[in-house]
């Protein structure tokens, strides 16, 4: 169903629209539930409460509380804002543990977008006495009130952070008192702490250190899957990758495992596929062909370049995540394209804003190389921003059978059509060769072999209430560095996702063995037929470490104040709510555009 369709569909049933007029003129609310003005965001005209509203009859809230956002917005109707690009409608609460998210289209990622730190749940008088927009630095930065099974005891916004176990808490209660994170920003004395037991567990080892980590038997290597992609790409309008036998050709006649093994942290993945296998769905249909230079060779003869054929590799020589060395993988790919095709290859360095900028408008006619991670972990997020319909031009022509089988996984939440669709997909990704896919690079934490429960999550979602540091009662995570703040939702570095995620609590939460996805602060949310309206259902009587209990309407406001660019309680470290933006496209009542001089 297309969103103009949508818009021309009953909304509500008629005892839904009847809550959003309650929630348009009720006045009094319990604490965790405001009234109506002070969730309207920029058309309220009541001042910011400085306190905790009292505690009354719960009233179900809606936002935005007039009229829904508008879907495809050509352009703001108010010239103090910009068009609306998101793709949320509305989030009403039906009831005191009923939350419902109406969305401008399809969605079968919905699941997988909500579940993160960095849309966890806060209670809403928490909030709204943490966050004043008149404030240089916001109190809630350091001043965390969750419902996980750790409580933030004492963290001053750059020294250790220390948690505390929550005795109330609603599920299973942490194995262990308390978990202190410190930092330490050189990977050799990281290690060399937990050599001598000042810490129990180090993140981020040195490439160079992990093989002597892992015959070490006092430490136990916890390897970390990447949820990006490495890949060489070319434009397929520009002669010769404008011939499919020439990409296939190049795609069996580089040694990808070579390049891997040379340029290339330990533990990096060859890539089977685009996506990595630990996004669901990622690895359906076949693997990527297997080495076979002579085939390639003649492959590339019958087409008339016998010979081989002159070209570039452009790359930015700034380290990426999927990237850590950049001249290496260009250098080595260099000399595979030499010694297998015969293709000269001259390396052509820029920086990196110039490369995405002229490989997304289609410039480039030679190699090169970049690549994606993954913000969530589902497939359609980056299969379709390179391969959908609305992909930038940097593979050239785009392929529409691709495009279908992309829809087909995208406009579904069943398990076996989606796997169906991706399949389709890759099978497809390995006829066209719109790209190479090279490498998945993940990463590796340590931890003293005394401790039962070690994980090393790729979401950065670890669940440290199972882990078990020995006879020790307090377990000390050595990190990178220190979080720039605690209230993820206007963070995005793991170092502060891996704390707020033993603190605060989204809908759904990221599970062990990964890629695997469950239920949190909610039952269960559950869409409509055409997954557009998705319906959450709260756990009963959970409540903050305050003691404030948690309902529907904190739900409204934590992704309100997200949500809402013009919202009195948009505010953070840095105002960016980039998690936000990643997973749902803009936000409402975006600033105006600047006029071009």
């Amino acid at each position: 169903m297309s969103r103009s369709s949508y818009r021309r569909r009953r909304l509500l049933a008629a005892g839904a629209a009847a809550i959003v007029v309650i929630a348009a003129c009720g006045d009094a609310s319990p604490s965790g539930s405001p009234p109506a003005s002070q969730l309207a965001g920029p058309t309220s005209t009541s001042a910011f409460p400085t306190a905790p509203p009292s505690r009354g009859p719960f009233e179900p809230m809606a936002y935005p509380v007039g009229d829904p956002a508008p879907c495809e917005e050509p352009e703001s109707t108010d010239p103090a804002y910009g068009p609306y690009e998101g793709s949320i409608r509305r989030i009403i609460a039906l009831d005191e543990v009923t939350v419902r998210f109406e969305l401008c289209d399809v969605d079968p990622a919905f699941l997988a977008k909500i579940a993160s730190p960095a849309l966890a749940i806060d209670d809403t008088a928490w909030l709204q006495s943490r966050i004043d927009p008149t404030a240089e630095r916001q109190r809630i930065l350091t001043e965390v009130n969750g419902t996980g099974p750790f409580r933030l005891e004492a963290w001053d916004g750059d020294g250790d952070i220390v948690l505390g176990r929550s005795t109330d808490y609603w599920g299973d209660r942490a194995r262990t008192d308390a978990v202190i994170f410190v930092a330490e920003s050189d990977a050799r004395r990281r290690l060399e702490k937990l050599r001598e037991g000042s810490v129990d567990a180090i993140d981020l080892v040195a490439p160079g250190d992990l093989e002597a980590v892992d015959v070490n038997p006092e430490l136990t290597l916890a390897r970390r899957q990447g949820l990006n992609v490495a890949y060489v790409g070319f434009d397929n309008r520009f002669a010769p990758f404008d011939s499919e036998v020439v990409r296939q050709a190049i795609s069996i006649g580089i040694d990808r495992a070579a390049i891997v093994e040379a340029a290339f942290p330990p533990g990096t993945e060859v890539a089977s596929h685009f996506l990595p296998c630990a996004i669901p769905y990622g690895c359906e249909g076949g693997a990527w062909p297997d080495m076979d230079p002579e085939l390639a060779r003649d492959m590339l003869a019958d087409v008339g370049f016998a010979e081989g054929f002159a070209s570039t590799i452009s790359y930015s020589d700034e380290p990426r995540d999927y990237l850590p060395d950049p001249t290496a993988v260009a250098t080595a790919l260099q000399a595979q394209l030499r010694d297998q095709l015969g293709i000269t290859a001259e390396l052509k360095v820029m920086p990196f804003e110039e490369l995405t900028a002229a490989v997304d408008a289609g410039q480039l006619s030679g190699f090169y190389l970049l690549g994606a991670r993954a913000r969530y972990p589902d497939a359609s997020l980056l299969l379709d921003s390179h391969f959908g319909p609305t992909a930038s031009l940097q593979f050239g022509k785009r392929f529409s059978d691709i495009a279908n089988w992309l829809a087909r996984g995208r406009v579904t939440a069943d398990p076996a059509a989606r796997a169906k669709g991706y399949g389709g997909v890759n099978n497809l990704l390995r006829k066209h060769v719109p790209m190479i896919p090279l490498a998945h690079v993940g990463s590796a934490a340590v931890f003293r072999t005394d401790v039962v429960g070690e994980q090393a999550s790729a979401t950065a979602t670890d669940k440290l209430a199972m882990v078990v540091p020995g006879d020790r009662t307090q377990f000390v995570y050595m990190q990178h560095e220190h979080p720039g703040g605690l209230f993820c939702a206007d963070e995005t570095a793991d170092v502060a996702l891996r704390v707020c995620a033993q603190v605060s609590e989204s809908l759904y939460r990221h599970d062990q063995p990964e890629p695997a996805i469950t239920p949190s602060l909610a039952e269960a949310c559950v869409p409509d037929e055409d997954l557009i309206l998705w319906t959450c259902t709260l756990r009963a009587g959970v409540r903050f470490h305050d003691g404030a209990t948690l309902d529907a309407n904190d739900v409204v406001l934590s992704y309100a104040i997200r949500w809402d660019a013009a919202h009195p309680l948009h505010h953070g470290r840095e105002g960016m709510f980039q998690a936000f933006i990643d997973r749902f496209g803009g936000f409402l009542h975006p600033p105006a555009p600047v006029a071009a001089p």
